[in-house]
């Protein structure tokens, strides 16, 4: 009787992951072996076939055009950076020159408006508004009693941490920058002072998107604090 040998399966052959992990771990291997890299292709995206360096070459080209456009925004936004702490400068300056409150308001006003392009832009002070009677700013300046019932709309912001940024209600809208201001798109608020202990600043934009909750609020951090600290010398 006869017995049939069943055919043997070689288990030593290297798993697909295996070979992954040693070219890994073997960078310089094809610059050893290059008779075998010669006979290797993989598919190319567009049909036909790429050798292996060819196709790595292609790897590495999209790799540094990510690099180069991550570079170009980096230095964009550090120009940008530039850009601003000039202008905060410029705005400390101009503030520390000022002699009175009447000065401190004119100079802040007309930073804002120069500097940062915010045409659309409101400094609310607390206080009895007779105190400020021989301040005429226009449609700057709001002085009014920090438990003035048109203050509830804004009650969520003053008892706040920090600046808000976004769309307002139209109560809010209406008091800030005046009845049917339609063209304002989107508003950030400023507080003065701890819990807007003095006030606070409202700068406004046509464009919606303008100042939006997921911005970053460093920069009307730091104008909420320089205007506070001009302001409490008065």
């Amino acid at each position: 009787m006869s017995t049939q040998r069943k055919p043997q399966f070689d288990d030593d052959m290297p798993s697909e992951s295996a070979v992954h992990n040693f070219l890994a771990e073997n960078p310089d291997f094809f610059e050893k072996h290059a008779s075998l890299l010669s006979s290797l292709r993989l598919p190319h995206v567009a049909g036909g076939a790429v050798s292996l360096v060819e196709r790595q070459v292609s790897v590495l080209r999209q790799k540094d055009l990510k690099l180069e456009r991550k570079l170009k925004n980096l230095l964009e936004v550090a120009r940008a950076n530039d850009a601003l702490s000039g202008k905060i400068h410029r705005l400390t300056l101009r503030l520390l020159a000022a002699r009175d409150l009447a000065a401190t308001l004119a100079s802040l006003e007309d930073s804002l408006r120069a500097d940062f392009d915010a045409s659309q832009s409101i400094l609310v002070l607390f206080g009895d508004p007779e105190t400020f009677g021989n301040i005429d700013m226009g449609r700057f300046f709001i002085a009014v009693p920090r438990d003035d019932d048109r203050l509830k709309s804004f009650d969520t912001f003053l008892n706040g941490s920090g600046p808000r940024c976004g769309q307002v209600r139209d109560v809010q809208r209406d008091f800030l920058f005046g009845a049917g201001t339609d063209e304002v798109g989107s508003v950030a608020l400023i507080p003065l002072g701890t819990k807007a202990e003095y006030g606070f600043l409202a700068i406004g934009s046509i464009d919606a998107e303008r100042f939006h909750p997921g911005m970053s609020i460093d920069f009307l951090s730091q104008l909420g604090e320089i205007v506070t600290e001009a302001l409490k010398r008065f």
